[in-house]
């Protein structure tokens, strides 16, 4: 099996955290969310090669991605953003047997060895949710089979969207639908690869669709940081014991962090090299080299080698940044 990931996007909505980091790189918990995808990817075993897309900061995620898992890997740079079918097309010429398509903006719980019996033309995962109106949705037969992907419906025709997670095994009719997807006015701007599978299915494939039992977006900062609360009780956290510091769980305070007279949590990160003092927070996440003194921040990212010193609320601040408040 070939693994395909995508990574070009610019993440324009982590601003200004992703000028200097990509996207899938963005820590979480204290990990690269593209690390957690991967983790699946390196246990369910059988893969031969990963086709990384790669476009802004690409040489930061080649470094990465060449030394941190292990699996043989190859990269195409996407030039052009003009969407996703667009992207998929570039790992065509690596693409020669069974593919698996991950999009890494999200973390998902999801068991992909199903992927080991399927006798489908492929899946297609999905998560339920309220707000439909945001997604493309998924809609199926009486059998489980997907017949048409609809994108931000205004009637719940369904409610279980598409959370960017596929399993290709008719590959060769996946790229002919991409063909067919290119050579048609752009829509809205763009290549959509939902196009393409909704060309499978025109033609006969069979796509089974599965629910996914956690899906979690790490594209915004409401929604990284509700992330980064979720990975934390599903086992990231820590935190020593540390003499008049309060913590609230969960945190993550990693060894060789400085904290001291300050109340930290709920969901918070301070990595290794940090150091807060004098400070509450909560629903924050710093950067590795960063000194926080005599703050009191709530739903706040922080990147690496920044100074914040007597500011109280939320802060965004990218990496090298100083805020000090005026006495």
């Amino acid at each position: 099996m070939k693994v395909v990931i995508p990574l070009a996007g610019k993440g324009t909505r982590l601003r200004p955290h992703t000028h200097t980091v990509p996207k899938p790189m963005l820590k979480v918990a204290g990990k690269p969310v593209m690390d957690y995808v991967m983790d699946d990817v390196a246990r369910l075993g059988g893969v031969e090669q990963v086709v990384y897309i790669t476009g802004h900061l690409k040489e930061t995620v080649e470094r990465h991605a060449a030394s941190a898992y292990g699996i043989p890997g190859v990269f195409v740079e996407q030039r052009v953003q003009d969407g996703t079918a667009g992207a998929i097309a570039l790992a065509q010429a690596h693409v020669d047997q069974p593919v698996l398509i991950i999009f890494v903006d999200t973390i998902f719980d999801a068991d992909l060895s199903v992927i080991r019996d399927c006798q489908d033309d492929g899946i297609i995962w999905v998560k339920e949710v309220e707000d439909y109106q945001r997604f493309g949705v998924v809609v199926t037969d009486a059998a489980g089979h997907m017949t048409r992907i609809v994108e931000k419906p205004d009637t719940p025709i369904s409610k279980r969207a598409n959370i960017g997670l596929y399993y290709v095994r008719n590959w060769q009719l996946l790229y002919e639908g991409i063909a067919h997807v290119l050579a048609q006015p752009a829509n809205r701007g763009e290549f959509y690869l939902t196009d393409a599978f909704q060309y499978m299915i025109d033609h006969g494939a069979k796509l089974r669709v599965i629910d996914v039992e956690g899906w979690y977006d790490a594209g915004k900062l409401d929604t990284l940081l509700e992330t980064n609360r979720v990975m934390l009780e599903k086992g990231r956290a820590e935190s020593p014991a540390l003499p008049g510091v309060t913590v609230i769980p969960p945190v993550r305070i990693e060894a060789g962090a400085t904290v001291t007279d300050s109340t930290i949590g709920p969901n918070v990160v301070v990595p290794a090299g940090t150091t807060v003092t004098g400070s509450t927070l909560r629903d924050t996440i710093l950067g590795s080299g960063t000194r926080v003194t005599g703050c009191t921040l709530h739903n706040s990212m922080i990147g690496d080698a920044c100074v914040v010193e007597g500011v109280t609320g939320a802060v965004v601040l990218g990496d090298h940044s100083e805020v000090r408040q005026p006495a």
